[in-house]
């Protein structure tokens, strides 16, 4: 039987912020809406409707002496500790983030050099023959930068890939905006290799989409929604309505045309591995996939969260989320040899993405 070559990932890691930041935080924040307007409601009324809406109770956020490439770093370097690879045999890294390197005293995005150029030289890789640069695409960035090395595994160019997804949405979020608490700080990573199977492991099938004619500006930068604030910041806005129904139309098919891609049925996915975007959110865009199935409900236990107690940290939510589950930190979550799981992704741009994947023995 000739044997076929596949993605398959051998090392997880994860930088999980130690400063954590409770709703109860929020109750004396002055909030306005988008036309500029005072929400006149007490604030502990608004932070408990606001988990209510997103199941969020509490985030992390990097210290004030770290950016993002410290956090990726951090991921990375927690990964070849757990994993014991050589980081001179990397060909690639690839860090997706959407903001660059901000620091707590000048808010501003410094993207030369590359972060990911930063975080090959902070683990002191003297190879030049690995290339290290970034991807920015929205919260799906780090699952397109699975799908890349997939490419470059898959076609010979690479043995090893370095996939690192870090984020501190806590620098670009506007303080008078309640959306602020949803975002959060963090980074996770993971390491592909290249290896031959006589039966499908790793990543069986993928797919992406970029909807920009109608859903390019759903996520933007724009300034503070208090019409006194000062500063000249731009912060990351959403309108969260359309990025709502937008989510729930395209994400549940995305998974379903990457399934059937991969041959595999619903009742065969173990494991949902869904962007830690908000927690009311992410149940209704399972309970559309299922209904897809013509199911009127999915298993439990099959969508993993871990958005209650760390929030949304864009590109981070997913390798740290995989991290998490491998390393046992997440017990009744456990994922064994053979079990398909299915990653799936949805943010700015608007971008989409999912990736099926099967554990190997």
């Amino acid at each position: 039987m000739r044997r076929t070559l596949y993605s398959v990932i051998t090392g997880t890691g994860s930088h999980i912020p130690s400063r954590v930041i409770r709703n109860a935080d929020f109750t004396a924040s002055s909030f306005f809406d988008a036309d500029g307007k005072p929400l006149t409601k007490p604030g502990a009324e608004i932070v408990e409707r606001f988990a209510q809406i997103t199941d969020i109770q509490e985030r992390r956020y990097a210290e004030d002496d770290q950016v993002t490439s410290d956090l990726a770093f951090l991921a990375a370097q927690n990964l070849f500790n757990s994993c014991g690879a050589d980081p001179e045999q990397l060909d690639y890294i690839l860090v997706a983030h959407n903001f660059g390197d901000v620091s707590s005293h000048n808010r501003r995005s410094d993207f030369v050099p590359s972060l990911a150029a930063r975080v090959k030289h902070k683990l002191g890789i003297e190879n030049p023959k690995t290339v290290a640069y970034d991807l920015p695409f929205g919260c799906p960035g780090w699952l397109q930068g699975v799908i890349q090395a997939d490419y470059y595994l898959r076609s010979g160019d690479a043995k090893r890939v370095l996939v690192i997804g870090a984020e501190t949405l806590s620098r670009v979020c506007d303080p008078h905006d309640r959306d602020s608490m949803i975002y959060a700080d963090g980074a996770g990573a993971v390491l592909l290799e290249a290896r031959e199977s006589d039966t499908p492991i790793g990543i069986l099938a993928h797919g992406s989409r970029s909807d920009t004619i109608q859903a390019a500006h759903l996520l933007r930068m724009d300034k503070s929604y208090n019409p006194a604030y000062t500063g000249e910041e731009l912060f990351l806005k959403m309108e969260g309505r359309k990025l709502y129904e937008y989510a729930l139309k395209t994400v549940p098919q995305a998974i379903k045309d990457t399934l059937d891609k991969a041959g595999l049925p619903i009742g065969s996915m173990h494991k949902l591995l869904i962007h830690q975007a908000n927690g009311k959110m992410d149940e209704a865009i399972l309970k559309r996939l299922y209904g897809l199935y013509d199911q009127a409900t999915a298993p439990a236990g099959v969508m993993p969260m871990t958005i209650s107690w760390l929030g949304n940290s864009s590109v981070a939510t997913l390798p740290t989320l995989l991290d998490l589950i491998l390393k046992h930190q997440l017990p009744e979550n456990g994922i064994a040899p053979g079990d398909n799981l299915v990653f799936a992704s949805v943010g700015a741009g608007m971008n989409c993405n999912a990736v099926v994947y099967r554990m190997p023995a």
